[in-house]
């Protein structure tokens, strides 16, 4: 399954994307606002989109890597996952390598995932969860109509904050 927007594509992670993904997930600009133990290795990065691979057969997740077109590297990643039992809501997140930062990717990324979300996967709500101190992101969430939900928070992440868009909030 790809998706297009006017430069980028976004398509399904595979073996020839080991080194992107060890980069992307690695690197230590996107780690500073996550909790999770990066690769340090191919190994490491295989054993990832080998993960990634299984959970989208299993409908755990569906799982982005984003390119420009003209280019067959990887220079980010967005995914839905962590799906309600009723599979209406969904958590989105996302990453893009340093060096792509404010050129507009990751708002023109959403602007083709968040109508994917809502009209392919059903979804009536989607979350995606920061760091209080990731402004980037806050402000891409905002920009695309998220909303802040100031009574919901995530579970032993005191320094994250939750936003929703749903489906009947959204603006396409």
């Amino acid at each position: 399954m790809n998706l297009q927007t006017e430069r980028l594509v976004l398509k399904e992670i595979n073996e020839r994307h080991t080194e992107d993904i060890l980069k992307i997930r690695s690197n230590a600009t996107i780690n500073q606002f996550l909790t999770r133990k990066p690769p340090t290795t191919n190994y490491d990065a295989l054993q990832f989109i080998l993960t990634i691979r299984e959970r989208t057969k299993n409908g755990q997740t569906v799982y982005f890597g984003i390119s420009y077109k003209d280019q067959p590297g990887l220079i980010g990643t967005l995914c839905f996952w962590n799906f309600s039992e009723d599979r209406k809501t969904a958590e989105t997140g996302y990453e893009l390598l340093p060096e792509y930062h404010r050129k507009g990717i990751m708002s023109e990324v959403l602007d083709v995932v968040l109508p994917y979300g809502f009209d392919d996967l059903q979804l009536n709500e989607i979350l995606a969860i920061t760091h209080t101190l990731n402004e980037p992101s806050k402000a891409l969430l905002l920009k695309h109509h998220f909303a802040l939900k100031e009574n919901k928070k995530e579970e032993g992440f005191p320094e994250h904050l939750v936003f929703s868009l749903e489906k009947r909030q959204a603006h396409f």
